[in-house]
């Protein structure tokens, strides 16, 4: 039968328009990735730390964190492994309210995320205020699993999620911009998955 060839072909969905360019829905799927060793962190020794270019250095545990006002984030989450994960929800609090504890001074433009386990990433301070950022401890009203960050991440939705340091311990704030791990390795500097800004060049 001629004129027909393709017309059984398969069926084109409409792209979901909360995926960024080059994503997939991972569905029920969180896949664990991680550059080091999953660690079991105590909570009883767990502290996080704002310092560097601040007006003063400021330190909570686990239970003083927890003291603060709460917030959280419900959306998406996107992974330079081209996965993606919609509709999910983290609570914790806000970055904006640790840093105000800190006071970041005039000079402070970027921010080093530090983990318990030494891995590191470089963000614009920009991309952590504004209620943009958060450090979490709860995944979809439950405790973050260890494999994903637990007890808490950093989480800064709106890039890529190597920018979301697992286990995170701290904020160096600096007055210029330097590489973490995975940028020292060939990671683009800042990482916008709206821009498939997934490596050095992109």
């Amino acid at each position: 039968m001629s004129g027909t060839r393709g017309f059984f072909g398969r069926s084109r969905q409409p792209r979901d328009p909360r995926l960024p360019p080059g994503q997939y829905d991972a569905g029920n799927q969180w896949p664990v990735l991680t550059a080091e060793a999953t660690p079991t962190l105590d909570t009883a020794a767990w502290t996080f730390t704002v310092e560097g270019a601040v007006e003063r250095t400021a330190r909570w545990t686990w239970d003083e964190i927890h003291a603060l006002p709460p917030s959280s984030y419900d959306g998406d989450i996107h992974c330079v492994t081209t996965w993606s994960k919609l509709g999910v929800s983290f609570g914790g609090v806000s970055v904006d309210t640790l840093l105000e504890a800190a006071g970041p001074l005039p000079s402070a433009t970027h921010a080093m995320a530090v983990s318990h386990t030494g891995y590191t990433t470089n963000l614009p301070l920009d991309d952590l205020t504004g209620g943009k950022a958060w450090v979490v401890w709860d995944y979809e009203g439950a405790p973050l699993p260890r494999e994903h960050g637990g007890p808490a991440r950093l989480l800064v939705p709106h890039l890529y999620f190597w920018k979301s340091a697992k286990w995170v311990a701290g904020l160096q704030l600096m007055d210029h911009d330097e590489p973490g791990f995975w940028e020292v390795n060939g990671y683009h500097d800042r990482g916008d998955p709206w821009l498939e800004q997934r490596y050095q060049g992109d």
